[in-house]
């Protein structure tokens, strides 16, 4: 085997995953993520990019998470003619996530430009909606546990990852010695998706950290949902429910619907506000296989909830009064509706914001979470006065003891594992954690850190 492997994302950071082989005069990108959060690494979207996007081969697509497939439309405009390789329900997913991912850099331009706040005139978005749906076009489905020759010596394989629905693992085989990249890795015993496959044998291992040094909260989820419901529902308030429009709006629904059908929290208006979510619900639908929910669960779910589609529909519902539940993206408060709801609802005490997951560094979500009692939205300081509270359990992402036992039951021993798709804390104290546990030579690659493969 002669290959080596370069970070170009998902480096001391949980954003922005890139990771290029090159094996055979192959260059295979492995994710081909934006960096979000911090204007640090958001203007890393805007640099050149490390490779000439003409000489990449191939992009493998783990899931399709704007920081793992954000970056597609980009390197497409700037020279990329490769295939995507992604399984059916990524795409599926991607058709929704990409092109609403390029309407908001374009609403984000516009606004820069109507209120001059730009160093470039006129400020342009980095990639259209256009583009997204032009880059859809490279797409290729590859199912799960079908191995795919990319040449004569180099092959791949998707293993089921949990996480969102479509979300892999990938084994790229290189003269019969195989890399192992878990993408992001769903929780071993979540509701909504089964629990990522066993890890076949391999020699190198490219691991996700973002819960490296952290636990999950071991209280149940619907318990501490129902409480959060009915704490606001006695002030008479509005719950206002940032979530991933991927995945775990449809999560935090299957709870709320189950919590209702046995009377555990009274029974006001719900409303998912999200035009993404609503398309997101139909696909849900169609890959039955790739979660626990059948059609009749899927069905009681959409009985219960009131879809918000057009934008005069979702201004309406800043109009009205508690008791009321809201789920609308983005999960962690960088765009989208849910941002009109917080302007609308946080300024008041008797309301609630909840946040469900991971919240980056740099973002409102974060922000909210640390304590902030205001948030800049377009422009102009927001008060927060609602109570905010964290619904940790309900995250998409296996926290470090949920990795280990993964990996433990597995029975894998790679000869070298490097720690990526973490905040630097994170990444390290899962290094240690790792080489404690089984030994394993593990290094924690910086941005753009190249290793040989050997």
């Amino acid at each position: 085997m002669s290959a080596q492997i370069r970070f170009l994302g998902g480096a001391g950071t949980v954003t922005g995953s890139k990771y290029l082989v090159e094996a055979h005069g192959k260059k295979i990108l492995i994710d081909c993520g934006l960096f979000q959060g911090l204007k640090k690494l958001r203007l890393k979207n805007w640099d050149e990019f490390a490779i000439n996007p003409e000489t990449i081969d191939c992009i493998i697509l783990t899931h399709a998470h704007i920081d793992h497939s954000g970056y597609i439309p980009r390197l497409i405009k700037s020279g990329f003619r490769g295939k995507v390789y992604s399984t059916e329900a990524t795409r599926d997913v991607c058709k929704i996530l990409l092109p609403d991912c390029g309407y908001l850099l374009e609403e984000e331009a516009v606004y820069l430009n109507r209120v001059q706040r730009t160093k470039h005139k006129p400020a342009l978005p980095l990639f259209t909606s256009e583009d997204a749906e032009e880059a859809l076009e490279s797409f290729v489905n590859v199912p799960f546990h079908k191995t795919h020759a990319i040449s004569s010596q180099i092959s791949f394989e998707f293993r089921y990852a949990g996480h969102i629905l479509g979300a892999s693992s990938v084994v790229l085989t290189v003269d019969h010695k195989k890399i192992f990249f878990t993408g992001d890795v769903g929780r071993i015993n979540d509701e909504i998706f089964h629990p990522p496959d066993v890890i076949p044998n391999m020699d190198y291992l490219v691991t996700e950290s973002t819960y490296g040094n952290r636990l999950h909260s071991s209280e149940d989820v619907a318990t501490e949902l129902s409480h959060v419901v009915n704490e606001t529902y006695g002030r008479g308030g509005v719950l206002v429910i940032p979530a991933f429009a991927v995945g775990r709006a449809q999560s935090i629904m299957y709870y709320l619907t189950q919590l209702r059908r046995q009377n555990r929290i009274p029974s006001m208006p719900m409303f998912l506000n999200s035009p993404m979510a609503t398309d997101f619900s139909s696909i849900f639908k169609k890959h039955t296989k790739l979660h626990k929910l059948t059609l009749k669960d899927c069905a009681e779910i959409d009985s219960h909830f009131r879809y918000v589609r057009s934008a005069d529909e979702s201004r309406a519902l800043n109009e009205r009064t508690g008791p009321m539940i809201i789920i609308s993206a983005s999960g962690m408060l960088t765009g989208g509706r849910v941002l009109h709801h917080l302007k609308a609802f946080a300024p008041h005490p008797e309301n609630t914001i909840l946040l469900s997951g991971y919240q980056s560094a740099g973002t409102r979500g974060e922000s909210l979470q640390n304590g902030a009692r205001e948030v800049k939205i377009h422009g102009e300081y927001i008060p927060v006065r609602a109570q905010v509270r964290n619904l940790d359990n309900i995250s998409a992402h296996a926290d470090y003891g949920e990795l280990i036992q993964w990996f433990q039951h597995s029975k894998v021993k790679p000869k070298k594992v490097f720690i990526t798709h973490g905040e630097a804390s994170a990444a390290d104290e899962f290094r240690r954690r790792l080489a404690e546990k089984f030994g394993w030579d593990c290094s924690v690659p910086e941005q753009d850190e190249i290793f040989k493969l050997e």
